[in-house]
């Protein structure tokens, strides 16, 4: 990533995780005021949400770290493992919420001064609202994986936490001090959810899954600017370390052409994705030559060396671009 962008992200997450402490303070507050179990839920969530921008933040600023020879790819998937981390403790503290509200069914505590609980909590919710907004926007632009991440778990404690108030609400008319329980639990399994959402997610990342939307992407890119000579594009592997870009890939060219000509068709391949994809791309692209049975599916008009007559022209799919094989009509 850029010095510029990468500056942006960590000064982008310092100011969100200051952010975070004084919210979470303040629900802990409320939790004091009102000594419910539903207010303590999100109390306790909001813990997760300062130790996940902690560590956020270290992932940041060693993502931004240059290329080493130990790292000669950069150090961008440690985004993934931080958003493993957060997961991983969103998911903890819903076991400990349904734990506790389940205690509280048989050892139930007196519930008080809802409505200054409530003015609180309504308070965190549109900021942290604001906030999941503003990284998730950010985070899609610097294409950050860990800003979206706590962008969407700020969005998901804002309808949570607005769910919560009107669960205080209820209880607050109806004085039926055993919907708070209900309320805590329902509230754990929604973060045991999440979290075990945001954990198989930032796995599959770090096990080099394929990314299928940034592939069709990839694919849309190379069929709307293909050139002639382009015969076909197989053996494609699309690798992400955090906001930056490993494209490998084989490319059929004319096999009378000479090593400038193809390394200009190759050049060529690396300038159109490079102005298409945002982030940094690195490339790795084999030109292999072409076989008699590429011509039946070869548009290049002019070639004199055609050992067979065109048939038609293959549109490149990820069903056809992903194999090891190059394209034939059979």
């Amino acid at each position: 990533m850029t010095q510029t962008a990468s500056r942006f992200k960590i000064r982008t997450l310092q100011i969100m995780l200051v952010l975070s402490v004084v919210l979470t303070s303040m629900k802990f507050f409320a939790w004091h005021l009102t000594r419910s179990n539903g207010v303590l839920t999100d109390a306790l969530e909001s813990i997760i949400n300062v130790l996940a921008g902690s560590f956020a933040l270290f992932s940041m600023y060693y993502a931004s770290k240059p290329k080493d020879n130990d790292h000669p790819y950069g150090h961008g998937k440690i985004e993934y493992f931080s958003a493993g981390f957060e997961g991983g403790l969103i998911f903890l503290a819903g076991i400990l919420i349904i734990a506790k509200a389940t205690y509280s069914f048989f050892l139930p505590s007196e519930i008080q001064q809802l409505d200054m609980g409530m003015y609180l909590l309504a308070f965190a919710a549109v900021c942290n609202g604001f906030m999941g907004i503003y990284l998730v926007k950010h985070g899609k632009n610097h294409d950050s994986v860990l800003m979206v991440a706590d962008g969407k778990h700020l969005l998901s404690d804002t309808i949570t936490g607005t769910g919560l108030i009107f669960g205080l609400i209820l209880i607050y008319f109806t004085h039926l001090n055993w919907l708070d329980n209900v309320i805590a639990i329902l509230y754990g399994g929604y973060i045991l959810r999440m979290g075990y959402k945001l954990v198989k997610s930032s796995a599959s990342s770090l096990l080099d899954e394929a990314d299928t939307e940034k592939l069709n992407q990839l694919i849309r890119i190379l069929n709307n600017k293909r050139r002639e000579k382009w015969v076909d594009v197989h053996k494609l592997r699309v690798l992400k370390y955090g906001s930056h870009l490993h494209i490998d890939c084989h490319i059929t060219l004319p096999w009378y052409d000479t090593l400038e000509d193809s390394h200009e068709e190759v050049s060529a391949v690396e300038k159109l994705i490079q102005d298409d994809l945002h982030g940094q791309v690195e490339f790795f692209i084999h030109s292999d030559p072409c076989l008699p049975t590429s011509c039946p599916i070869c548009i290049l008009h002019n070639c004199k060396e055609r050992k067979a007559p065109f048939v038609k022209k293959l549109d490149w799919t990820v069903e056809n671009m992903l194999p090891d094989k190059k394209h034939t009509l059979e």
